[in-house]
Parts: structure tokens; C-alpha cells; sequence
């Protein structure tokens, strides 16, 4: 059964955020200590001020109803979608897949454009935001690729294109796997690509390719502590970031301050929504999990055309020919502006892109 949503918070969550905020206890900092320690002091007071005494959560809430939103179930888990139908019959279903941590806030600015070609699909992942939390283990990428093969057959579409970054990049992958007679082409614009193990696989690349392979190699040598503890202790985690607001506000800004185009310009309500979002929802652990449940991952399979965009800023950039090695890439677009979270970043830059790949493959 598909069942209308529609976002109402209760007041008393509310004010119980705002008299959390109100009491942070603040730690010490090294007077000297910039970024190397963490995200600044400063720059947490300074949002989570701003969040208590200047963000209003009933004006976004309010936007966010006008979105045409649903909840099913599947596999005993609360999926949480937005569906909006192009205004062409014929148009081609899209399913759109956000990650880490981001919520399915990340479409808002592409959702007109898109669905001018597109009948969209853009869930959220279970254990994210109104998907969560999720009740058992097991839910890893692929398991999340079948709970979305089966919502994209639940809506009637037989046909239909995936598109991810992040975990969504993986999970879109995976979807093309397991529902390979119904994926026409995956489109992702994150592709982490670590050299083949065959000898002689980094020999003829390029200097700019090189510097790529250098910065994959240093990811995968010195993972970031954020991703080691959400891997081994998802739970012991979680008891920070479901008791302190501040503590949610700094693990989620830091990554949009590290993996962002210095030149974008994202709007502080716009990322504040989205810890909200992972605040009002307590699923900062069950969204831990999915990287405690998938690993550090490896190369997965992907029988249906590819389409990758690469954006400058982002953690690392993706190498074409490590990547055709691996995937039937029949699309490869490379962008000067833009990071990890291109549909908020360069909305114009990313839909464009998508529509390109997905153009013929319907």
C-alpha cells in the first residue's frame, strides 16, 4: 500500500531542539588549532546560534509539503519517496538517489528541470530521514537497491534510469545489477575508481590522472575518522549525535565543508534542513549503519550503459580508464565548478548532464 506524507514535527520536538541548543556545553580549543583538529569552534557557534534564534523549521516544513510525498513498505521497512510526473506521458522514469549525508534535500533545485523530461522517483534511503530508522541488520547497498527495484515496480514502471552520488552512486549500481531488464543506463557523479590490480594498470596515464590516483591512494591509506567509526562503531557514535544537536551539526557541516566547491553557494538553510532533518528523525545511527553494513566497499558490477560526471572539487575524480575497464561508460562529462553534492552546488550543470546521458537510452 502507498500511503500520502506529509511532514509534521511536533511542536514539542521542536522546542526541546531549541533548549538542547540553548545548553551546549562547549569544549575547549587549541588557540592555534584552525582545521587541523576539526571544524572551528567558531564556525559551530556560529551555526547552531543561528539555528536556535534565526531558522525557522515550520517555513521549510511548509515547502517541503508542497512536494508530492508518499511512504510504502517494503521488506518490513518504511520507504519514504517524492513522485512527481512529468508533464510528458511519455517520458522516461528517473529515480533519483542521494547519500551520505545528505537526504533527498539534495534534488530540491532539480526537480523542475528534470521533470520536464523525467517522471521522477526520489526516495530516501532507509535508516535516512522519514525511511528510518531501519529495525534489523542487513541492510547494506544492494539489499536497498532491491527495496527500490521493488518500489519502482510498485509505481508501474517498467523502464526507467538510476542516478547517484555517493552511496547513491552504489546503489544506483547496484540497481542496474539486480534489475538489469528494467535499468536502462546509471548515471552517477561520484565513481571512486582505485588502479586495477593487474601489473603494469597506472603506466601511460596522464600528469592530471596521476595527481587523481595519488589523492584515491591517500583515501584509501588514511581513511577519514568519520567513515572509519561509522563502519566499525555505528552505535557507539550515535549517542553523541542523538543527544547533542551541536554534535549532528558539526559531524554533517564539516562534510559540506570539506566537500564542496569553495565557489558554491549553498544556503545555510538549505544544509541546516538537512541536519534538521537527521535531528527530528533520530537516524543519525540507523544512517551510520548503512556503512557499518555495506564496508569499505569495492568495484561493483554494472551490466547497463554508464554515465559519469566528474565535478572538480569533489572527494576524489573519478579515471576514465581505470573506470572503462570495469563499466560500459557510454557517457563522461568533467566539470570546473562543482563538488561532492553537484545537484545543490551546480544544479544547471547536473540536470543538463543527466538529461544528456539519458537522451536515446528510454
Amino acid at each position: 500500500m502507498i500511503k500520502p506524507f506529509r511532514i509534521d514535527v511536533p511542536q514539542a520536538d521542536l522546542d526541546d531542539l531549541a533548549d538542547r541548543l540553548a545548553r551546549t556545553r562547549w569544549p575547549d580549543e587549541l588557540s592555534d588549532a584552525g582545521r587541523d583538529y576539526g571544524i572551528p569552534l567558531a564556525r559551530v557557534k556560529e551555526l547552531a546560534e543561528y539555528w536556535r534564534t534565526g531558522y525557522d523549521w515550520r517555513a521549510h516544513e511548509a515547502e517541503l509539503n508542497e512536494l508530492t510525498q508518499f511512504t510504502t513498505e517494503i521488506d518490513e521497512q518504511t520507504i519514504h519517496f517524492v513522485h512527481v510526473r512529468s508533464t510528458r506521458p511519455d517520458a522516461l522514469a528517473l529515480i533519483l538517489v542521494h547519500g551520505w549525508p545528505g537526504s533527498y534535500l539534495e534534488f530540491l533545485d532539480v526537480i523542475e528541470p528534470l521533470s520536464q523530461d523525467f517522471h521522477l522517483v526520489i526516495p530516501s534511503i532507509p535508516g535516512f530521514g522519514f525511511s528510518g530508522p531501519t529495525r534489523v541488520r542487513g541492510w547494506d547497498v544492494n539489499r536497498v537497491a532491491r527495496a527500490f527495484a521493488e518500489l519502482m515496480d510498485r509505481l508501474g514502471y517498467d523502464r526507467y534510469g538510476a542516478q547517484g552520488g555517493d552511496w547513491g552512486s552504489g546503489i544506483a549500481q547496484a540497481l542496474g545489477a539486480i534489475a538489469p531488464d528494467h535499468v536502462v543506463g546509471v548515471h552517477v557523479n561520484y565513481l571512486p575508481t582505485p588502479p586495477p590490480r593487474v601489473p603494469g594498470a597506472e603506466e601511460g596515464l596522464s600528469d592530471d590522472d596521476k595527481a587523481r590516483l595519488d589523492k584515491i591512494k591517500q583515501l584509501v591509506a588514511q581513511r577519514p575518522g568519520y567513515q572509519v567509526l561509522q563502519a566499525t562503531r555505528p552505535q557507539t557514535i550515535s549517542y553523541a549525535l542523538t543527544d547533542s544537536p551541536v554534535a549532528q551539526l558539526a559531524w554533517i557541516v564539516e562534510r559540506f565543508d570539506e566537500w564542496t566547491d569553495p565557489g558554491s553557494d549553498i544556503a545555510l538553510d538549505r544544509i541546516l534542513t538537512n541536519v534538521a532533518l537527521y535531528w527530528l528523525t533520530g537516524t543519525a545511527g540507523s544512517s551510520a549503519r548503512l556503512t557499518r553494513e555495506s564496508g569499505f566497499g569495492g568495484r561493483l558490477t554494472c551490466p547497463v550503459p554508464m554515465g559519469v560526471a566528474v565535478f572538480a572539487h569533489d572527494i576524489t575524480r573519478s579515471i576514465r580508464s581505470f573506470a572503462e575497464q570495469v563499466y560500459d561508460i557510454t557517457h563522461w562529462s568533467e566539470f570546473g565548478d562543482g563538488g561532492h553534492f553537484a545537484a545543490m552546488e551546480v544544479p544547471d550543470a547536473f540536470a543538463g548532464d543527466v538529461r544528456e546521458f539519458f537522451k536515446g537510452l528510454g
